[in-house]
């Protein structure tokens, strides 16, 4: 299909900048897909909207505060994120996003705001040979570690239409915690898995209480969430591998959920990822860990997931599509321009969406195979 398919007109002033407060005060726009109906509730409102015996499955993936500033010894400033270790969770080499990458050098050396110096070492080429945005970095003085340094000055690496400035952003800490869901627990995401920032410890504990459980499963949301498609045909477009854990427990969780007839809740898409990427075509799900590069858009079966809780997405993204693909592409587009029209929040720190396949009554199935 065409990725203009995909594109919609969103009101700049309808992009989300701050969280709202509490979180699970954000608005929840709620579709039941055979039924083509919807309500609009809070995201507070869930343990009403869900039914006992569900299940939701969330991501615990924990965000690494990898943005970091420096300048050169011209005096020109340099910002990095810093994805991750190039071989391993110990290797000194990380691979980083740099601005501007063009203007470096290998050897060169670019002092932190910390004082760390970070040395530069090979700059990657896209697969046309030109030189990219990617570096191969490690700090000069490797004693600390760059785990160690992000965690104490690394700022937010808050997506690109969420402005902040680079100085001393009295929201800097205020980020640093509402970027973060309340059961991140794994570090290694540059983004976070922005459905489950909607979540207290009291809305957890609701739900609890109503008889709907939570399961876990991790996947460090990479680069490619910033990324835009540009293709021009979806079916040309490669997904980013990001790397996810799948453990026996949460099967577990899955298996008893539906054996009691209840719904497997998706909070996110990175949780759909995962579940979809570790069912079989009879429907087995088996556990295991490493990575998905799992591309989901319109004509695929979802096997696992019942439900889908979600943020509102860019238009022409990879996520749209993927909501696209779980409650149909023309509904879901009409579905964004109502909830523009009602003034939902859109993006990271806004409102949510929640599309329902089926029933939530406990013993009405044992779910199944499931296409918009």
């Amino acid at each position: 299909m065409k990725v203009a398919a995909y594109d919609y007109e969103l009101p700049v002033a309808c992009i989300a900048q701050e969280p709202v407060s509490p979180r699970d005060s954000a608005r929840l726009l709620v579709h039941d897909v055979p039924r083509d109906a919807t309500r609009h509730a809070f995201v507070r409102d869930l343990p009403d909207v869900l039914a006992p015996g569900d299940l939701l499955v969330v991501n615990d993936t924990r965000v690494v505060p990898a943005r970091v500033f420096g300048r050169r010894a011209t005096g020109g400033i340099v910002e990095f994120l810093m994805l991750g270790p190039i071989a391993g969770r110990d290797d000194p080499t990380w691979r980083a996003m740099v601005k501007p990458a063009r203007k470096l050098a290998p050897g060169e050396t670019v002092t932190l705001d910390s004082g760390a110096d970070v040395r530069m070492l090979a700059r990657e080429s896209d697969e046309t040979g030109t030189g990219s945005a990617y570096w191969r970095v490690t700090l000069a003085d490797g004693s600390r570690g760059m785990r160690a340094l992000l965690e104490e000055f690394g700022r937010t690496p808050l997506p690109p239409y969420i402005h902040r400035e680079r100085g001393s952003d009295p929201r800097e800490p205020e980020d640093r915690e509402r970027y973060q869901t309340v059961f991140a627990r794994a570090s290694g995401a540059v983004a976070a898995p922005t459905a489950g920032l909607h979540f207290t410890p009291e809305l957890l504990g609701e739900l609890a209480a109503r008889g709907i459980e939570r399961a876990s499963v991790t996947l460090h949301v990479g680069l490619g969430t910033f990324l835009p498609v540009t293709v021009s045909e979806t079916e040309d477009h490669a997904m980013h591998a990001e790397a996810y854990e799948l453990t026996e427990r949460a099967v577990r969780a899955v298996a008893e959920c539906r054996a009691r007839g209840g719904r497997v809740v998706a909070v996110g898409t990175t949780s759909v990822r995962v579940l979809e990427s570790c069912v079989a075509q009879d429907g087995t799900l088996r556990a295991g860990r490493g990575e998905t590069a799992l591309f989901i858009e319109p004509g695929r079966k979802f096997r696992c997931v019942d439900a889908l809780l979600t943020n509102f997405h860019l238009p022409r993204s990879t996520l749209l599509m993927l909501v696209a693909a779980f409650a149909g592409r023309e509904r879901v587009l009409r579905l964004y321009t109502e909830a523009i029209e009602r003034g939902y929040r859109f993006y990271s720190y806004g409102d949510a969406t929640l599309f329902l396949a089926r029933d939530g009554r406990a013993g009405s199935g044992s779910g199944g195979e499931h296409r918009a």
